[in-house]
C-alpha cells in the first residue's frame, strides 16, 4: 500500500535525513519493510523473500534496489534510481555494490535477519541502528501529515455512533467485532489494522482480541479499535455497557475520564512523555485504583499504530509541535471488567489539538 507523498515533501524529507547522516557520521542508510520506506519514498515494500532495499548515502545519491519483476510497483521519485535484480541475482549482492565503499550503514531495524547477516558478509562495513536516525525525523508531523491522521480519526469517530446502535446483547465477541470492522471499511479506511472487543471479565484483558463469549446484560465492553486512511493511522477506545453498569464501574469510569482529560489538557510543548504518564497515574492511583493501570499511558502514531514517542516512565521525549501520539489511560477489573478512553493528540506551538471528537462518556447499549 503506498502512500501519497508530493514530491516536494518527499525531496524535502530526503534533505533533513541526509544532513542528519552527516552530523551523525553515517555514510549509508539502508530501508527494506517497515515506515520508512515509505517515509522517504511514498513506497511501502510488502514481507517477502524477494529484497527490496532503499539505499540513501550521505552524499544525496539514493536507490531503491528491487526484484524485477516487482520494479512497476515503484512510484517514480525525483533523484532516487531503480535497481532491478533478476531472480537468479543476488540482490544483497546488489545493495553491497550501490553501497560502494560506505563503512558505517544504518540499518532499518524490521529488515529481516536473513538479510542483515548477508549484507554483512559481502564485506566489513560498521551496522548501526536506523531508529536512533529516523525516529527524531518522524516524530515531527508536518500539516499533511497532521491532514491525514485528522482524516483517519474522524472515520472511526463516524463509526462509534454507529456501533452503540448495534445490539450487543446475545452476539458473540467476534460476531460483533466483524460488524464493526466492515462498518470502519464502508466508513473509508483502507484497512482495519486492529480491532479488540472485550466484553465482562474479557474487558480486563487490554488486548482481548475477541472470542466466541457471548454478550449479555450487564456487561461493560471494551471497544479499541483503527486502520489505515491514505497511510496514516488511526485508533481509539470508547466503552459501552449492555444495560445497568455493573457495580463500581460509574465510579471508576468518573475517574479514568479525569485522569483523561487532565492528561491531554497538559499536552504542550517542553512537556516530557513521562510528566504525562506520571500525571494521569496519580490521578487514578490517588483515587486507589494504581495497580488496575497496568500500562503505559500512550503512544507515538503516524504511518504505524505504535511508533516513538511513548508515553511511559523513563522515555523522557520533550514535547514538541507536530508530534501525534495517543492518551489512553485505562482501568482493568480482573475478572468482572476494563475500561479505557483513547484519543489521538497532536502537540501545536502553544497546547493541543485533540483529533478524535465522538463521545468520551461510556454508551449505554441494548
Amino acid at each position: 500500500m503506498n502512500v501519497p507523498v508530493p514530491a516536494e515533501i518527499l525531496s524535502a524529507r530526503l534533505h533533513r535525513v541526509t544532513a542528519a547522516m552527516v552530523g551523525l557520521g553515517i555514510d549509508a542508510l539502508c530501508l527494506s519493510i517497515g515506515s520508512d520506506l515509505p517515509y522517504l519514498t511514498g513506497f511501502r515494500a510488502h514481507e517477502s523473500e524477494r529484497l527490496t532495499m532503499f539505499v540513501l548515502r550521505s552524499d544525496g545519491a539514493a536507490s531503491v534496489v528491487i526484484a524485477e519483476l516487482e520494479a512497476p510497483m515503484l512510484p517514480e521519485v525525483e533523484g532516487v534510481d531503480v535497481v532491478a535484480w533478476g531472480e537468479l541475482e543476488s540482490p544483497t549482492a546488489a545493495v553491497d555494490t550501490v553501497l560502494g565503499g560506505a563503512s558505517r550503514v544504518a540499518i532499518g531495524s524490521q529488515t529481516w535477519s536473513r538479510f542483515t547477516l548477508a549484507l554483512q558478509s559481502h564485506r566489513e562495513r560498521e551496522w548501526l541502528d536506523a531508529e536512533p536516525l529516523m525516529a527524531p525525523l518522524r516524530m515531527r508531523k508536518d500539516s499533511a501529515e497532521v491532514a491525514a491522521l485528522r482524516a483517519s480519526a474522524a472515520v472511526v469517530d463516524s463509526v462509534v455512533p454507529q456501533i452503540a446502535s448495534l445490539g450487543f446483547e446475545g452476539r458473540t465477541e467476534l460476531d460483533l467485532k466483524r460488524t464493526i470492522e466492515q462498518l470502519t471499511l464502508d466508513a473509508g479506511l483502507a484497512t482495519v489494522d486492529f480491532c479488540i472487543v472485550g466484553s465482562g471479565p474479557n474487558g480486563a484483558s487490554p488486548h482481548h482480541a475477541g472470542s466466541d463469549r457471548i454478550i449479555s446484560g450487564g456487561d461493560a465492553v471494551v471497544i479499541d479499535f483503527g486502520g489505515h486512511k491514505d497511510g496514516y493511522c488511526s485508533d481509539t477506545t470508547r466503552n459501552f455497557v449492555v444495560g445497568e453498569p455493573p457495580e463500581g464501574y460509574e465510579a471508576a469510569y468518573a475517574v479514568l475520564q479525569g485522569a483523561q482529560q487532565a492528561a491531554t489538557a497538559m499536552v504542550r510543548p517542553g512537556v516530557t512523555t513521562d510528566e504525562l504518564d506520571a500525571h494521569a497515574r496519580s490521578i487514578i492511583d490517588d483515587a486507589g485504583y494504581g495497580d488496575r493501570f497496568i500500562h503505559r499511558l500512550g503512544h507515538g502514531i503516524g504511518l504505524d499504530v505504535h511508533e516513538p514517542p511513548y508515553l511511559v516512565e523513563g522515555d523522557g521525549t520533550v514535547l514538541e509541535p507536530g508530534m501525534a501520539f495517543s492518551i489512553e489511560p485505562g482501568i482493568y477489573t480482573p475478572d468482572r471488567w476494563g475500561m479505557r478512553i483513547e484519543d489521538i493528540v497532536v502537540v501545536t506551538e502553544d497546547g493541543v489539538d485533540v483529533l478524535n471528537q465522538s463521545s468520551r462518556a461510556f454508551y449505554t447499549v441494548d
